[in-house]
This record gives C-alpha cells, sequence and structure tokens, in this order.
C-alpha cells in the first residue's frame, strides 16, 4: 500500500471518530435538554426514557463501526477495488472507440 493510500485511509478513520464524537456530544446535549423538559412541564410522566433508549441505541452501534469494526472491511475493499478496476476498465474501452 503507497504511503498517500494509507495517509488517506488513516484521515479517513480519523473522520469517522470525529463524526462519532461530535454523535455522541449533540446526543448527550440533546438528552440533558430532553430531561430538563420533561422534568419541568409533566414530571409524573416520565417520557424522555424513550428517545435516550432509541438514540442511544443508535450511538453505541455507531460507536461499534467507528471503532469495533473499522479495521474490518475487507470486502467493502475488495468491492472498491474492483469497482475501479471495472471503471477504469470501461474508460479506456470508451476511449478506445
Amino acid at each position: 500500500m503507497a504511503p498517500s493510500e494509507e495517509y488517506a485511509k488513516a484521515r479517513e478513520r480519523a473522520k469517522a471518530k470525529y463524526r462519532f464524537f461530535v454523535h455522541a456530544a449533540v446526543y448527550a446535549a440533546v438528552m440533558i435538554l430532553l430531561v430538563f423538559v420533561n422534568l419541568v412541564t409533566s414530571p409524573r410522566a416520565i417520557w424522555f426514557v424513550w428517545p435516550l433508549v432509541g438514540w442511544g441505541l443508535a450511538v453505541v452501534l455507531h460507536g461499534v463501526r467507528v471503532f469495533l469494526l473499522a479495521d474490518k472491511n475487507a470486502l467493502v475493499d475488495k468491492m472498491t477495488e474492483h469497482e475501479l478496476r471495472h471503471s477504469s476498465a470501461g474508460k479506456i474501452d470508451d476511449e478506445q472507440q
């Protein structure tokens, strides 16, 4: 793998981690707001738990994808390489005609 390819992959992993942290921060801020709104407006009916659990599951899955499954993209890598070869071959054939 060329150094530029390694850099591109490392940069993409760093971007994915950054996006996860932004997602987690937005989740935390919105949940704090929802807890406050719920407890101020209707303290007897606790409803903030539903978005907390639903969105929380999405944040957990996002984290799993970014941190646990990030380097296990062999299938995606193979498919990408195939697509690049296929598109390059198609361009060469089109240019020759």
